[in-house]
């Protein structure tokens, strides 16, 4: 979850769909969303060969009626959200809109790693 949904929980989506393959179902939204996904978000994802055209902005009453097993925020606070095992983790990563293309390029790379580790400590507590 990040404030706009436009940016960085677009691509900290698409980087656990990525990462997580068919064992993962991802979800983003936006306390604030501004309703379309940043096309330096889309240009960012597609160099890396993923296509979030199909993305859309959306907010937190959009996200499906489930409990999750996990909650991220960037800047959006604590949203009440149905959390299994109450595991909840407060990113901080800038907001990368106004940023040039190098600089966004570094925040987007930065989630991509914040949720490769994320899943691989989910994976690694499920085999104890």
């Amino acid at each position: 979850v990040c404030v706009e949904n436009c940016n960085r929980s677009q691509m900290a989506e698409a980087f656990a769909r990525i990462f997580g393959g068919e064992q993962v179902e991802a979800y983003s939204a936006g306390c604030r969303p501004l309703g379309w996904v940043h096309q330096k978000a889309v240009e960012a994802m597609r160099e890396l060969g993923y296509d979030l055209t199909a993305h859309q902005s959306k907010s937190l009453a959009d996200l499906p009626d489930v409990e999750f097993d996990v909650a991220v925020t960037m800047g959006c606070g604590d949203p009440d959200l149905p959390i299994r095992a109450n595991v909840r983790e407060d990113w901080n990563v800038p907001c990368p809109k106004a940023m040039s293309p190098e600089e966004f390029r570094a925040v987007r790379d930065l989630i991509g790693e914040k949720v490769k580790a994320l899943l691989e400590r989910l994976s690694s507590d499920l085999v104890r």
